[in-house]
Parts: C-alpha cells; sequence; structure tokens
C-alpha cells in the first residue's frame, strides 16, 4: 500500500510518500481500496501535533476517505465485498488502502462519485450536526454562517437552505460571496472589507436566529453580538487563528445559547447518530439540494500541496486527494 506519512511533527513539508505491506484485517474491520482521500483544515492541525487527537508519528493524516470494500472480517454484518463506502476516521485516510472498523463506514449515497464522496463526511457531517442536533435550525428563521466559502461553511449553507432558512454568508472576497449564493445564500457579507456587526443591522434588523461559526476571531465576537432573542450559535472551528471568548451576560440578556460540536468525536463515539444524519444528507443530495463543491483534485503524492491550498484560503470548496494516482 501506498501512504502519506508524518515522521516528524511540523508543516506540510514533513509528508512523505511511503510504501509498505496493508495492515491486517481484525474480526469487526474492513479493508478499503481508497478512491479519494478529503483533506480538512484538522489535517494541517495533526501535523503539528495542535489537534484534539495527536498520534504519535509515525502516523497518516486524514479523516475521511471513499473507496470500495475488498475483504471484511469474520464478525461484519452491514458491509460486503464490493460495496461502495465512505469512510471517517480519527487520521489515516491519506492512503490507498485502509482497514478500519465497520462501525464507522456508511455506504456512498446513489448516484455520488468517489471524489464528490471524499469531500462529503467531514463537511456536510458537520454542518448537519450544528445546524440540526444542536441548533434546531427551523424554517423561516435566519442563519448566518460564518467562513462560508470552505468545506464546512459551504456545506452550512446549503444545509440551512435545504432546511428553510434565510441564509446570510460570511466570506474573505466578493468572489467566494457569490459562489455562497450559487449555493443558497440570500446575503452575504464580505469580512475583508466590512465587519460583521457593521453589515448585520441592515441585513437582519432583528438579530441572527443561528450563527454556525467556523473561524472564531472577530467575526465571532460580532456574531454573539448580533443574536437575536433566544439566539443559538454554535462554535465548530478557529480557523482565523484566534478563540472567541463569550460574556456570559450577553447570552443572558439575549436569553441565547452558545454551543460546541466536536463532530469527529461524534462520529467516533455514536456512529448510529452519524449514520441517521448521512440517510438525511443522502436523500437531500439525491433530490439536488446539495452539491459538494470540490475545488481541487490533486494525486495522492501531492498531499503536502493540498494542504497548503487550503491554508492558503485561495479555494472554495474542497480539496480532495485521488489515492489512486
Amino acid at each position: 500500500m501506498r501512504s502519506m506519512v508524518v515522521s516528524t511533527l511540523g508543516g506540510p513539508e514533513v509528508l512523505r510518500l511511503e510504501e509498505g505491506p496493508g495492515p491486517a484485517l481484525e474480526p469487526e474491520a474492513v479493508r478499503i481500496e481508497v478512491h479519494a482521500a478529503g483533506v480538512n483544515f484538522a489535517d494541517s492541525l495533526l501535523l503539528r501535533g495542535r489537534y484534539q487527537v495527536r498520534p504519535r508519528p509515525p502516523f497518516v493524516p486524514g479523516l475521511e476517505i471513499a473507496g470500495v470494500v475488498r475483504e471484511i472480517g469474520a464478525g461484519v454484518r452491514a458491509r460486503t465485498v464490493g460495496e461502495r463506502v465512505l469512510g471517517v476516521m480519527r487520521y489515516g485516510g491519506f492512503a490507498d488502502e485502509v482497514v478500519m472498523p465497520e462501525e464507522n463506514t456508511y455506504p456512498l449515497p446513489a448516484g455520488m462519485d468517489f471524489t464528490t464522496g471524499a469531500a462529503f463526511p467531514v463537511a456536510y457531517g458537520t454542518a448537519h450536526g450544528a445546524l440540526s442536533w444542536k441548533a434546531a435550525l427551523a424554517a423561516g428563521e435566519t442563519c448566518l454562517v460564518l467562513g462560508a466559502a470552505g468545506g464546512v461553511g459551504l456545506a452550512g449553507v446549503e444545509i440551512a437552505a435545504a432546511m428553510g432558512a434565510q441564509v446570510v454568508a460570511a466570506a474573505g472576497s466578493d468572489e467566494k460571496l457569490a459562489i455562497c449564493r450559487e449555493h443558497g445564500a440570500t446575503a452575504g457579507i464580505n469580512y475583508r472589507t466590512d465587519r460583521v456587526r457593521a453589515r448585520l443591522p441592515d441585513l437582519a434588523p432583528g438579530g441572527v436566529d443561528v450563527v454556525l461559526d467556523t473561524v472564531g476571531g472577530d467575526a465571532g465576537d460580532d456574531a454573539l453580538r448580533r443574536l437575536a432573542w433566544d439566539g443559538r450559535m454554535v462554535t465548530v472551528g478557529f480557523t482565523a487563528g484566534r478563540i472567541p471568548t463569550f460574556p456570559a451576560n450577553r447570552l443572558l440578556l439575549q436569553n441565547a445559547a452558545v454551543h460546541g460540536l466536536y463532530w469527529g468525536e461524534v462520529a467516533a463515539r455514536d456512529p448510529q447518530r452519524v449514520g441517521r444524519s448521512f440517510e438525511r444528507l443522502g436523500e437531500w443530495y439525491g433530490e439536488g439540494r446539495l452539491r459538494p463543491r470540490v475545488a481541487t483534485v490533486l494525486p495522492l503524492d501531492e498531499a503536502a500541496h493540498a494542504i497548503e491550498l487550503l491554508l492558503s484560503r485561495a479555494v472554495t470548496g474542497k480539496v480532495v486527494l485521488d489515492c489512486r494516482r
């Protein structure tokens, strides 16, 4: 098997392509021929030892894959050889083969190709968990998505629109906002030229009911100040590099709530719940309401460049590795 290995912590440059025998198959596990792997901001943190999960080198990054089941353990019941699947893991996906627990694999939605499949689990799973499980977003409410042009953000725009909300997208350029509108946003804020707190009074005079925050920083602080009565804010990441603070008095005065969602840990602890989420998302995908945007596809051995692209914020949507190249 081929895999991108981290032998010492550092930036993307520490990734090296290595070849060797595949891992042994456990009774409750499946062996998957990986066709594509999604690249996430969390992978850059894994490389530096700054993510919530901190494997010791050597290890292989990669949180999500799409491929074909090639072998099943003696205790496997739900998967079959030849089945097209998605896989969610703490790390290990940047490879052309993985062995993983059956319970963390899910059927690839009908009509979905492997590249789209690799772009699907983390982004859409996180966004759906935030908006459905945590925020209980209702039709007719206003939802602000921070970092709306990223993988989770753009998924959040689509899911909020599918749930019947009015969606305000905040992103770093007018070009990115135009893409957000194509995916369901009804209004936009360019936070490179405007402060979120300055624009929201015009776009949502009564405040926003729900905030999906992938960014943190100043935008996160501003969004909290513009929550409506009974508003809900869900934080899923801090790509701005600064973790915002939440004054308790403001939450009290607005009868508001701030939630955190560590979706990867939910996937590990409660894969059945994630499976139900994927079923709903698969239905929306089949109806054409979700259109995952893949910004670029690179061969497996260019994983370092893929992470650099993600960190540069030069892409809108997901970066995916083709693990058969």
